[in-house]
């Protein structure tokens, strides 16, 4: 099955004239393709899936061809090499696979209805119409689409539609672009439009099963991102029109197919006068992401999936640069340094990741190249150490020269770090590379050895590792000039600590800023004088003290019992990064302690100390003309308390329900959530849960409905769990979207983990043929990993999945999954003892 020669080296289409006649009532799709290109061989290639080819024509001639259904190919055999046309007619089914082009459902007014979409990354452009479907062979499309229509429907494409011919609708020719982001649409829908300053007309698309106001959120957002763009690249946006379509049914979080991006529902429609916060800046971070794509892997395309990172790391980091400049009061790297970096640190110190470029031939694997925590969060954060490096002057001047020289063709790792080289006089790609081919990423240590500061770099792990003597170019990002600005060698001395530290004047500290993908391990005598005055550095220095700590306990080089005499330090600070950074040590501690054991009891004291102070200061409620800090850390502290079982906050929350029963998707959307799951967990009942499923069901709010999710799943009741996990299968009530975070709530529960373990061990056939040629598949797996945590389960988890090691796309991230969970099972036996005497030490 792996495909060694790549069907671009034998043939190269320049044009395609696509027609698709799709009918949705018989579910079939009917299509002739006629692909322009230059044949080097006489025998070539392209590719298809699932299609029933009738002919193959060569310049309006019939040719010999076989259908190869491992490779996903078409074979033919052409009388000559050269220019040549080959039309192909062929019909196919419509799925519901969520790939390819695919029918989306949802209710208006009690009626089902349905739009048609199109999610073709990474390969199932095959599934659509005969092509090369490989990201180097870029060409030209036009595109005719005939449907079963009626009166009332919109179709929408890459292009603007040029005109309607016998119900055919043809769009204009594209520019020259790569098959993964083709796409069109079609159905009932409204829209809101406007236009940016250079001409670019903006659009948000949805299912009038919305209201109207939900979609002015997104066109602002997508409006000044374009804006920005165009200025921050020094480049046009280089087509008519930027729209933004929402698809009640969407595998991914969203896609930047060119000129028509596509959105799960929950990632780009919100009710202005009832969306927390931090939702608000998640649906602007993901507007923003696809955004960026349209020039960073739509006009420059990277050559091969190898260089994925290329459009992920780059759109990930830029979503950040472009909404921090479009709405700076949010100081959204903020969020970069509570979501991104901790993933990435998490997922990088296990033996056996990826690096962030990864060679990949085999198609069944490009999907497996797609770990969130690698290619987005570590490039992301790769990318950030570039910016910091060269300042963006020399960024901006460097991005110009690199869509100068590669629009609308492809690019490699290479051509990124040659053109931001030569804008900086820097040699980047030097730098970089030791971070993009090698897995994983060092701990400096700083020590105080024979009276000098003394740095030294080693891999860092979590869990068991093989040393492999990798070495990194480091931005340290140092406090004291003595410190280098790389640091490229295993061992560096500064000099005498005690004259440096009088020099200085303040604690000798590394990647200030912490933008560098490092932790820092300080001996006692530096991490002493931290400490001593901790609580007066700014926000991003505690929360990285505080992640760094973390993590070094996790790796076995510091014990959790050293961090709990530590979290009542930081407990008062108004900074939500800093409660982020606390509760998550805090949440963490949770893995130590059994149900209804005394030490559960302890920590729950630990907590409700923890969060009182901080619960009486905010309450429940918002109030007028907060910051956005006290936005944010409200959520973080109630959760706190429910989680302590203080009876205030349950008395709280069950008061607030009480009072609005009748209407609780009016609740505040900030802590609805914790008002909806206390009343599950305390005050449950059948009625109350049909209640909310029901609620479930018939809302198109996507923020209540992940509420509702999160409270049913907390249910402490053994016959309504098994009746949410008999709900797993049924499309009516879980969307396949939508399953994985069920059946994650189910399987965090300590009363519902095992209904849904033994659901995804007997129906994993069905899961696998439900949404198993999706990129999120694998990830199944990774939300077992992060819950188990005895012994018994790990034998479990193993006996299940080693059988399945060999299943192309999924080897890695079941071999380091086995890791995590007997990392997590050794950390808990070895531990547990110290660190529930430290919580008990701490409430004494």
């Amino acid at each position: 099955m792996t495909e060694l020669k790549r069907f671009y080296e034998t043939f190269q289409p320049t044009h395609y004239n696509i027609y698709l006649d799709i009918n949705r009532e018989n579910k079939k799709i009917t299509g002739k393709t006629t692909i322009s290109g230059n044949a080097k061989e006489s025998t070539i290639s392209i590719h298809q899936k699932d299609l029933a080819v009738d002919t193959v024509q060569a310049d309006n001639q019939d040719v010999s061809f076989t259908i190869d259904r491992d490779n996903d190919a078409i074979r033919i055999d052409l009388p000559q090499a050269g220019e040549t046309t080959l039309t192909v007619t062929y019909t196919a089914p419509l799925t519901d696979s969520m790939m390819g082009i695919y029918p989306s459902y949802y209710e208006v007014d009690g009626v089902k209805k349905q739009i048609i979409g199109t999610q073709f990354e990474t390969n199932f452009a095959r599934q659509a119409f005969p092509c090369v479907d490989e990201p180097e062979a870029k060409a030209t499309f036009d595109l005719a689409i005939k449907f079963d229509e009626h009166a009332g429907e919109t179709i929408l494409s890459n292009m603007p539609e040029k005109k309607v011919e016998n119900g055919v609708h043809y769009f204009d020719t594209t520019v020259r672009m790569s098959t993964y982001l083709i796409a069109f649409a079609f159905g009932e829908l409204q829209s809101k439009m406007t236009t940016t300053k250079s001409g670019v007309k903006v659009g948000v698309f949805a299912t009038k099963a919305h209201k109207a106001n939900e979609l002015d959120f997104a066109l602002d957002i997508a409006k000044r991102s374009i804006e920005f763009y165009e200025d921050f690249y020094q480049t046009p946006y280089p087509l008519p029109h930027s729209w933004q379509l929402a698809l009640p049914d969407f595998s991914a979080g969203a896609m930047e197919n060119w000129g028509l991006v596509t959105y799960r529902e929950a990632y780009l429609l919100l009710d202005p006068d009832n969306t927390a916060l931090d939702m608000k800046q998640l649906v602007a971070t993901v507007i923003a992401h696809e955004l960026a794509h349209q020039w960073f892997g739509d006009l420059v395309t990277m050559k091969w999936w190898d260089d994925l990172w290329l459009n992920e790391s780059f759109a990930n980091m830029m979503e950040y640069v472009a909404i921090d400049a479009i709405e700076p009061d949010w100081h959204i790297w903020e969020t970069f340094q509570t979501s991104d970096v901790p993933a990435a640190l998490q997922r990088d110190a296990t033996d056996g990741v990826q690096s962030v470029h990864v060679p990949v031939n085999n198609p069944a694997e490009i999907d497996a190249l797609f770990d969130a925590a690698i290619v987005y969060a570590k490039g992301a954060r790769m990318l950030v150490m570039v910016r910091a490096l060269l300042g963006d002057d020399a960024l901006r001047a460097g991005l110009k020269k690199y869509f100068e020289a590669h629009h609308y063709g492809n690019a490699t790792g290479a051509d990124l770090w040659a053109a931001l080289g030569e804008a900086s006089n820097l040699d980047v790609g030097a730098i970089m590379n030791s971070w993009l081919d090698q897995p994983g990423y060092p701990v400096v240590s700083a020590s105080v050895i024979d009276g000098n500061l003394t740095l030294s770099q080693q891999q860092f792990f979590i869990g068991e590792g093989k040393e492999a003597g990798r070495q990194w170019q480091i931005p340290l990002n140092g406090n004291y000039d003595a410190a280098p600005e790389i640091m490229d060698q295993q061992q560096v001395n500064l000099g005498n600590y005690n004259d440096l530290r009088k020099a200085n004047g303040k604690p000798f500290r590394l990647n200030v800023g912490n933008n560098s993908h490092f932790i820092v391990k300080y001996d006692k005598t530096l991490l002493d004088d931290i400490l001593a005055d901790a609580t007066s550095l700014d926000a991003i220095s505690q929360l990285q003290l505080l992640q760094d700590l973390r993590y070094l306990a996790e790796g076995h080089q510091l014990s959790y019992a050293a961090l709990v005499p530590l979290l009542s330090k930081f407990a008062d600070s108004h900074a939500t990064i800093v409660n982020a950074g606390l509760y998550r040590i805090a949440n963490d501690l949770k893995k130590f302690v059994l149900a209804e054991s005394k030490e559960k009891k302890q920590l729950q004291a630990l907590f409700d100390q923890l969060s009182s102070t901080q619960v009486a200061r905010l309450g429940w409620t918002g109030k007028a003309g907060e910051s956005n800090d006290d936005q944010l850390t409200r959520p973080i502290v109630l959760n706190a308390a429910l989680y302590a079982e203080n009876e205030k906050a349950i008395a709280s929350a069950h008061e607030l329900f009480s009072a609005n029963s009748d209407k609780l998707e009016t609740l505040s959307a900030a802590i609805r959530v914790f008002v909806l799951r206390n009343e599950v967990k305390n005050f449950g009942s059948e009625a109350l849960f049909k209640k909310l499923l029901t609620a479930y069901r018939q809302t198109s709010d996507a923020s209540y409905k992940s509420d509702i999710c999160s409270a049913l799943t907390s249910t402490t009741d053994p016959a309504l769990i098994m009746k949410l996990v008999e709900s797993f299968e049924d499309a009516n009530t879980i969307k396949p979207q939508d399953l994985r975070a069920w059946f994650r709530g189910v399987l965090a529960n300590e009363d519902g983990q095992q209904a849904a373990w033994d659901w995804i061990r007997n129906d994993w056939q069905w899961l696998e043929d439900t949404v198993g040629g999706d990129m999120e598949f694998s990830t199944y797996i990774t939300v077992i990993a992060s819950i188990f945590k005895t012994p018994t389960r790990l034998a479990e988890f193993k006996a299940f999945f080693e059988p399945k090691i060999q299943t192309p796309g999924l080897t890695r991230e079941i071999q380091m999954d086995i890791k995590v969970i007997e990392t997590r099972v050794k950390l808990i036996k070895d531990e547990r003892q110290a660190v529930n005497d430290a919580v008990s030490e701490a409430v004494k």
